[in-house]
């Protein structure tokens, strides 16, 4: 049944109808659909525009379809148009003229609005656990592993000593931020578009404040151009999906250079990675390579969305059916992600002895030496350039700052005695750097507890 064939002398050939159908992927919002019809017809029936009973028997109705599609009873035909039109179709063919009232005083224009509003709102209610969840196994990484040195990098060159707690708590403070970005974009998005109708509200004598309590809704949209022809909210969850993307893309390529046996900083249990085909020594980070690989396609749907709202005129253009496409994608790819990447990380097991290793090379207390000097009354430029002597003395001589004699030191500046040993050894390095926000122990279960406390609340 197509609910528009009154103006129409032909049946649609099948190439229109399979090109125009949506109910290949629209159908995923049937639950949403007909919670939305229900809210509808009560409205009416609140209202005195169709008979309260007549309103009561379209709600049982739909209950019963929405049960039935449930546990299998009925099979969504994937020959109708989309899913409104198979749920109202069903409807009409249960309860007869009944069925026929529930699209008074509503388009679908304002029905296809308020189904992705509703289908969104839920599907970031389960976005928020996901990455609560992954926050949770971060937090628990970075309590066990607060005292193991690594180092840290800039331009992937050794740079300075920190801690893993430190370091993986940078992704912690990514998720938090995304996590505030998924709830105000919900907060965004919970306005009612129902009561827009086709673009210009009705002349019916509609309440939209009674759909906007049933649906919990936090108010309704102000004006029906914009109730109907607004995808603001899909184009910015998208983008949202797109910033987790590149925190999980940016942590995945960490933890495949970490697996490497240039790092080996770490290792992934057998359960989350996978093996070749033909060189039997391969054990391969597949899980975070796709995660890395899939940020490509979160970022295409972001940019489908962008492309397809840009030139639309108002109100309700039929380019705005590749919405659903677009913005299901990012979602479900994001959830996979999400759910892959959380226990892959949580059974990771870190080496400390190769981060420790790691850390004793490449000069990165280096910085802690000229301190040194500057804390004994040097400027620090000057400070800064009698250790960047020390450091290519080292190189030179093969030696570490830690073993470089004190004649040495002397002969570059006068000022150093013993006490630079102490004060450029690793454990000290990294231990002291306790200013807010800092890698030390104590700070980093401070950032723990806070975290753990926004994601409780």
């Amino acid at each position: 049944m197509k609910l528009w064939t009154g103006r129409f002398h032909k049946e649609l050939s099948k190439t229109t109808n399979d090109f125009n159908s949506s109910i290949s992927f629209d159908s995923r919002m049937f639950k949403e659909d007909i919670m939305g019809s229900i809210a509808h017809a009560t409205m009416l029936g609140e209202c005195g525009i169709i008979d309260k009973d007549q309103a009561s028997i379209i709600c049982q109705g739909l209950e019963q379809i929405e049960k039935d599609i449930e546990n299998g009873d009925l099979v969504i035909d994937m020959d109708a148009e989309d899913i409104h039109t198979f749920i109202e179709g069903e409807l009409t063919k249960r309860l007869g003229d009944a069925g026929k009232r529930l699209h008074t005083a509503r388009s679908r224009n304002d029905q296809v609005a308020l189904d992705v509003k509703l289908y969104l709102r839920n599907q970031i209610n389960e976005l928020i656990a996901l990455v609560k969840g992954l926050l949770e196994v971060i937090c628990n990484k970075a309590e066990t592993n607060a005292n193991v040195i690594m180092p840290g990098y800039t331009h992937l060159q050794r740079a300075q000593p920190i801690t893993f707690g430190h370091h993986v708590l940078a992704y912690g403070e990514m998720l938090l931020r995304d996590l505030s970005r998924l709830q105000d974009c919900q907060r965004r998005m919970n306005t009612n578009p129902l009561g827009s109708g086709a673009l210009a509200c009705t002349t019916y004598p509609i309440d939209r404040t009674i759909t906007t309590k049933l649906l919990g809704f936090d108010g309704m949209t102000n004006n029906s151009l914009d109730g109907v022809s607004d995808r603001d909210y899909c184009i910015e969850l998208a983008s949202v999906l797109s910033i987790i993307m590149v925190h999980l893309s940016r942590f995945s390529e960490e933890i495949i250079m970490w697996c490497s046996w240039e790092f080996k900083f770490v290792e992934l249990d057998d359960a989350f990675s996978t093996g070749s085909s033909i060189m039997p020594q391969k054990k391969n980070p597949d899980i975070a390579e796709l995660v890395r690989g899939k940020s490509g396609r979160v970022f295409g749907d972001l940019t489908t969305l962008l492309t397809v709202m840009k030139g639309i005129a108002l109100a309700y253009n039929k380019d705005m059916q590749e919405d659903k496409e677009a913005i299901f994608d990012a979602v479900d790819t994001v959830k996979m992600c999400l759910t892959a990447f959380t226990p892959m990380l949580d059974t990771m097991k870190l080496i400390p002895e190769n981060m420790r290793k790691a850390a004793a090379g490449g000069f990165i207390n280096a910085t802690d030496c000229a301190d040194y000097l500057v804390k004994k009354g040097l400027p620090f430029r000057d400070a800064y350039k009698a250790t960047g002597e020390l450091v290519a003395l080292c190189i030179d001589k093969g030696l570490t700052l830690e073993t470089l004699p004190m004649a040495e030191y002397k002969a570059v500046c006068d000022v150093f005695d013993d006490g630079v040993y102490d004060a450029i050894s690793l454990d000290r390095c990294a231990m002291e750097r306790k200013a807010y926000g800092g890698p030390a122990p104590e700070n980093v279960a401070a950032q723990v507890n806070r975290i753990k406390e926004i994601i409780k609340d």
